[in-house]
């Protein structure tokens, strides 16, 4: 795993270890803290230790590819999970729809602020995902732009999906336009609560419309207090324990069922894509709620008179 620090994770790794174990599979968890040269290491210790599977959520996309080699070496098969890995080969690829997480979050904002000055905030640009969200954004961005009725004001990326530099890449687009924008398409929670955090001094939380993806509890909250405009949920509960179903079916030398062939720049890999949801005030209950996937007390928590 590239990271636990974001609750995101902790669930995928409780549900991923939850259906390997109930299958009879051991599964060793390593994080890598965000840290590449880890990662590697990491993967490596866990080939010499005679695994008979990895499933790899890379920190960069490049540079995980060296992991994927050094398991083919060793006939070890590889999943991609979440993320896509590049300059090499694994076997299977199994994500939520990112260009269409992009898509969504673009198009809840764009429905309600058709007019105005737009921040973009990315995620790591070391993730693959980051750009998917960004093409699928500006896949319903580009003809309001074009035609002249959104202006982007800033188009930033957030090392490693940080709130901080999230917060710092907001400040300096207010600041450089006065204040004057309409709405922040934030690739994920993490970031959102980043562009929340330099929107409240100004007293602009809750009036300028901001993204968001996971549906992280603190997201949530944020969401029905009004300062968060949306979130995109990707049910972990259909990619964690289905992955952990693949990968004991490719230790087993079974054929993985994809679905489709995604490119990653070397060859096209088999892949499973799964549907992201929009979520916002409306839907919060009948979604993540309903799903067991956050608690009702919790997300309404900080909630004005709920």
């Amino acid at each position: 795993m590239d990271t636990l620090k974001e609750e995101r994770w902790q669930k995928d790794r409780d549900m991923f270890v939850k259906r390997a174990e109930e299958l009879g599979a051991e599964v060793v968890v390593q994080s890598a803290d965000g840290n590449d040269e880890t990662q590697v290491k990491q993967a490596e210790s866990l080939l010499t230790q005679g695994v008979d599977v990895l499933v790899v959520i890379p920190h960069n996309a490049e540079v995980c590819g060296t992991i994927v080699d050094a398991a083919k070496r060793q006939n070890v098969p590889v999943i991609s999970y979440d993320r896509l890995i590049k300059n090499s080969i694994p076997d299977l690829y199994i994500s939520f729809d990112n260009e269409k997480v992009g898509e969504l979050q673009a198009k809840y904002l764009l429905d309600r602020a058709p007019k105005g000055n737009y921040i973009l905030i990315g995620g790591a640009p070391t993730d693959n995902n980051a750009k998917l969200l960004r093409k699928g954004q500006l896949n319903i961005l580009q003809p309001a732009i074009d035609k002249g009725d959104i202006k982007i004001v800033a188009d930033q990326w957030a090392k490693d999906w940080l709130a901080d530099e999230a917060l710092k890449h907001t400040e300096n687009a207010l600041t450089q336009n006065n204040n004057d924008v309409v709405a922040v398409v934030a690739s994920n929670d993490s970031t959102a609560g980043g562009v929340v955090e330099a929107l409240k001094p100004q007293g602009l939380a809750g009036k300028v419309l901001v993204s968001g993806q996971d549906a992280d509890l603190a997201a949530l909250q944020r969401v029905a207090a009004g300062t968060q405009t949306m979130t995109v949920y990707k049910p972990i509960s259909q990619i964690a324990p289905r992955a952990a179903e693949l990968a004991i079916a490719l230790a087993k030398k079974e054929a993985p069922q994809a679905t489709r062939a995604i490119n990653n720049g070397k060859a096209d890999i088999p892949s499973i894509l799964l549907d992201p949801i929009t979520v916002d005030k409306a839907n919060i209950d009948s979604t993540v709620i309903k799903d067991g996937y956050q608690k009702r007390e919790d997300v309404y928590k900080n909630a004005p008179s709920h």
